[in-house]
């Protein structure tokens, strides 16, 4: 594999888009911390900016403001990619386990999962007996569980 298939890969193009979109997902939360959420804060506080806070001791400036400017912009990205990403890809993952749960039964000898179509276990190999079919909406037998 040469250094060029290496840099085409698919995964290494969709990891560097992943990078740069993250990037800019980033920005444009800090931008709106810093340039509307942390301003509507501030009336409450009197401040126009929580980054203008902090205090000196000896001559070393804590920026107290700052870091929490930097946690409520950590906290509204973790509560969108909760919403965007980890909700939806669990309902996915809930519907396609649904699907393979519905798709397997157990084998009433050894318990283990077993396609609902098959004649004969795959790890007890003792004899099962396929469902019967189930009947359609007009009363005909071609429906099968599966």
């Amino acid at each position: 594999m040469g250094f060029r298939d290496f840099l085409f890969r698919g995964n290494l193009i969709q990891l560097a888009v992943a990078v740069i979109i993250g990037v800019a997902f980033g920005n444009v939360v800090t931008a709106l911390t810093q340039g509307m959420i942390t301003p509507l804060l501030g009336i409450f506080g009197g401040q126009p900016k929580f980054s203008d806070y902090k205090f000196v001791v000896n001559g070393s400036e804590f920026r107290w403001g700052w870091v929490i400017d930097m946690l409520i912009t950590f906290f509204i990205t973790a509560l969108v990619l909760y919403y965007v990403v980890v909700v939806p890809s669990d309902w996915v993952l809930a519907k396609v386990q649904k699907k393979e749960e519905d798709a397997n039964r157990s084998c009433p000898e050894c318990c283990s999962k077993i396609s609902k179509a098959a004649k004969r276990c795959a790890f007890c190999t003792s004899v099962v007996i396929p469902p019967s079919p189930k009947l359609d909406a007009k009363g005909e037998g071609d429906a099968m569980i599966a």
